[in-house]
């Protein structure tokens, strides 16, 4: 397997060596462009997420403070990854209908969560959905693609209104106030119970997807189940996720 392409840390990073950099650091902008255009619809051109994630790289170097302990090839990926997630969400590529889907979704599961005490099955969600088990995973596997969450979730602001940037504040921008701080702490909690209330497939899917960056088709042979069976489990792994995060937030509120 190809694992993540590593940059040289031994260039000097600063402007004047932008050129240079951003040539040492091309198969990275690759790499994180490819991985993300896996989940998105086929329209959407990995050329133009690498276009965008090199302007993110230009960013990175102007604004890179090494006094702040974070290595830059962890920044630049910071930056990267959030250039290209910035115009995705710019473009609102989700179709409406895909949005819908997920609405109706999050509402019959918290309707049957209510009623039930617990997560609702997946048969439960297809029976009160009026619909059949495969077009609920047609509908998981949908709508996996929505974020997680939004800084309008994260109740992230800084004192002016404006959104801070989260990249910024985990990769080292230093004008970070307090309460953004004490937040992010918060969230880095939330997000580690909701994996943990998983189920323990879904957990190790999590894990081995974004955490070792294997494929579906390479968890699928570690698991020794299909590629299909794979996709689905992770569809309903995003999905709970998001569900449990959103649910653990209004709870902090």
């Amino acid at each position: 397997m190809a694992g993540k392409p590593q940059a040289n840390e031994e260039i000097e990073i600063c402007p004047e060596n932008t050129d240079q950099i951003v040539q040492v650091y091309s198969s990275m902008i690759k790499y994180v462009a490819n991985r993300i255009a896996l989940r998105l619809p086929p329209h959407i051109e990995v050329d133009d997420l690498i276009s965008v994630g090199a302007i993110g790289l230009m960013d990175a170097i102007e604004k890179y403070d090494p006094t702040r302990g974070a290595k830059f090839k962890t920044y630049a990926e910071f930056r990267v990854r959030g250039s290209i997630l910035d115009e995705l969400r710019s473009l609102d590529w989700v179709p409406r209908s895909v949005r819908q889907k997920a609405s109706k979704l999050d509402a019959v599961t918290n309707k049957l969560q209510s009623k039930l005490g617990r997560p609702p099955e997946d048969e439960e969600l297809a029976e009160e959905m009026g619909i059949t088990l495969e077009e609920l995973f047609a509908t998981l596997n949908e709508t996996r693609n929505m974020p997680l969450l939004s800084l309008d979730d994260l109740g992230i602001a800084g004192d002016s209104g404006d959104k801070q940037s989260l990249l910024d504040t985990l990769a080292g921008k230093s004008d970070v106030d307090p309460q953004t701080q004490l937040r992010l702490s918060e969230l880095k909690t939330l997000i580690a119970s909701a994996i943990d209330s998983l189920p323990e497939k879904e957990r190790l899917m999590v894990s081995l997807y974004y955490y070792e960056e294997l494929t579906m088709k390479e968890i699928g042979e570690v698991l020794g189940i299909t590629e299909s069976r794979i996709s689905q489990i992770h569809s309903k792994a995003v999905y709970r996720l998001r569900t449990k995060l959103k649910s653990l937030i209004a709870e902090e509120s």
